[in-house]
């Protein structure tokens, strides 16, 4: 592939007409079993069509509280099967047991603050269908933290869209090999630490 054709393809498929509902579907997905955020459909979405920002921030908050709302039911219904089998593949069972201790003091604000940081989400919402955390406050704070989450990102594109799009044609080589670096040893520090 000569130098941009990634990005260029990534813009193409960013603004083809079924795009929205792969956002939605990566949304849905990420908050319950997948391990890839949005984000990674949103950047290029939002530089693509900086009009539909508000669609995209949406479609992303939407998504990904209906893949909480499976995560919680995985929690609460099908942990012994299906939420333990999840925590596993992570290596987060040892991690598990830590997290419920401060998920009993601390299970609001960490729904608010794992909402809205790369931190795995599906072993939030997981945690909450386990510890039975108020349903409708779940939901609440689950709109709250990735409503903001997504609004942040797709706005500072929205934003600094032009700018942010030069940078990444100059040097979109490098911030794939830099993000995708980071993304295979954040999965390695999970995994094996």
């Amino acid at each position: 592939m000569k130098k941009n054709s990634l990005y260029k393809w990534t813009l193409e498929k960013a603004g083809h007409k079924k795009a929205s509902w792969f956002l939605g579907f990566i949304s849905f997905i990420e908050s319950s079993v997948f391990p890839v955020p949005p984000d990674i459909i949103l950047i290029p979405m939002v530089l693509a069509k900086r009009e539909k920002v508000i669609s995209y921030i949406s479609i992303c908050t939407i998504g990904s509280v209906l893949g909480a709302i499976l995560g919680y039911i995985i929690g609460a219904v099908l942990y012994e099967s299906v939420g333990v089998f999840i925590i596993e593949s992570y290596n987060l069972g040892n991690k598990f047991n830590i997290f419920k201790d401060y998920y009993i003091k601390y299970g609001v604000w960490l729904i608010l603050l794992g909402g809205f940081t790369p931190f795995p989400y599906k072993l939030i919402t997981i945690a909450s269908g386990v510890f039975m955390l108020n349903f409708p406050l779940f939901i609440l704070m689950s709109i709250i933290s990735r409503g903001i989450r997504f609004t942040a990102v797709a706005s500072l594109l929205w934003y600094f869209g032009p700018q942010v799009k030069q940078i990444i044609e100059n040097h979109f080589g490098k911030y794939t090999f830099t993000f995708f670096f980071f993304l295979v040893l954040s999965y390695a520090l999970i995994k094996f630490i």
